[in-house]
């Protein structure tokens, strides 16, 4: 049957991230520091929410676009949060900007990847990079051409402007980050968008960490709740809603990652081929699910960030005297460097902490580089004290 298997899928590996998963059923009870799967519970008018809209017997086809509640509450926060006019597509008139609900953020990238790409064509994205992105092209018949974003992991449009071309259609911007939690500047966001806007090519914003963001990393303020504090993003500036199409999702923030729930906004050329594209892969996300993330956006969870942010200080300040970690400043994760004194890469050190029952993903699962590994600090803190000790250990 191999003859059979169409080139798109023979070019993509599976992900190391997927292995490590595998790998971690076969222990007994490891210290997992591999999956980015939020450890608290979804708030509990969330999940009222949902169920209610299963009792209610909302449980069949939404429009593709989005269930019409979720959509004002998606376009009202935007409104708050952005200061954008971005009604759900296929509103009447003349805006240029519209929003759509999509199946997770892994959906709304699938979408705008199929809008924007054809054979030959070119995205830029950053190494190191989610898995995904680089897969995703190449289901297009393009190509990602990565722009080497070492030691900071910035994005920044110093580094992305020598890789633009004729070819590319999009830059690909992921803040906080994944694998290593970094945001811009603000300063940096205006040269990055600038930059795209002033070579005709869309920037896309992957904010599916945006409230995970750090006391240090929150630069930014509501448009029209300045007194809160937010993550950096292009998506802020005057006018980004013509050229920034903006991802976010409800996963990670409220720990329903497996509701497959988010959005898209932006320009309305490329919000109308998503919605078209929609149609024939989708539909549309999980009625029900639609209408329990409603209720997200009268969910607190301050108290949550805080956390995780002292789980993130425990992590810098247990293995910087041992190597280079660069701070995240939001998401949950730590993209740290095998000492080089190791004289290890990436996957022979996660291979080294599984003899320790310790579960990382080896840093080339993100990147052309094999010298890093990302931990995620989304687990229990005793769980983690442990981890970062054996860790410690094996870099001694």
């Amino acid at each position: 049957m191999h003859e059979l298997i169409a080139d798109r899928a023979s070019a993509i590996d599976a992900s190391g991230i997927r292995r490590i998963f595998a790998l971690a059923a076969t222990l007994d009870n490891p210290i997992n520091l591999s999956i980015g799967q939020p450890d608290f519970p979804v708030p509990a008018k969330v999940r009222d929410a949902a169920c209610e809209a299963i009792e209610q017997g909302h449980n069949g086809y939404t429009p593709n676009q989005g269930h019409p509640d979720l959509l004002v509450r998606i376009c009202n926060w935007l409104k708050t949060d952005l200061g954008w006019d971005a009604p759900p597509v296929g509103t009447p008139g003349e805006h240029t900007a519209m929003t759509m609900v999509t199946s997770g953020t892994s959906g709304a990238l699938l979408l705008a990847f199929m809008a924007l790409l054809d054979p030959g064509d070119e995205c830029v994205i950053a190494d190191p990079y989610f898995v995904s992105y680089p897969h995703l092209a190449t289901m297009c018949g393009a190509k990602a051409v990565l722009v080497d974003t070492y030691p900071d992991f910035k994005l920044t449009a110093s580094r992305v402007e020598p890789m633009l071309n004729e070819k590319t259609k999009f830059v690909l911007l992921n803040t906080p980050s994944n694998p290593a939690g970094v945001t811009l500047s603000r300063e940096e966001c205006i040269e990055l968008r600038d930059l795209c806007a002033a070579r005709g090519v869309l920037l896309i914003s992957d904010e599916i960490y945006d409230e995970f963001v750090f006391a240090d990393g929150q630069t930014d303020a509501c448009a029209q709740q300045p007194q809160t504090k937010r993550c950096p993003s292009p998506a802020r500036l005057d006018g980004a809603a013509e050229n920034v199409l903006l991802i976010r999702g409800f996963g990670k923030t409220y720990g329903c990652t497996g509701w497959r729930l988010g959005y898209a906004s932006g320009p309305r050329a490329v919000i109308d081929e998503m919605g078209k594209l929609q149609q024939y892969t989708f539909v549309c996300a999980p009625a029900p699910l639609q209408l329990g993330a409603s209720a997200c956006f009268d969910a607190d969870m301050g108290e949550v960030v805080k956390d995780y942010q002292a789980r993130r200080d425990m992590v810098v300040q247990r293995l910087s005297p041992m190597t280079k970690v660069t701070v995240p400043s939001g998401a949950f994760y730590a993209f740290v460097q095998v000492p080089q004194a190791l004289a290890m890469s990436g996957t022979q050190f996660a291979e080294k902490l599984i003899e320790s029952n310790v579960l990382v993903i080896p840093g080339g699962a993100f990147s052309a580089r094999d010298t890093h590994f990302r931990i995620s600090f989304a687990t229990d803190p005793k769980k983690l004290a442990q981890g970062l000790d054996r860790i410690v250990d094996a870099m001694k």
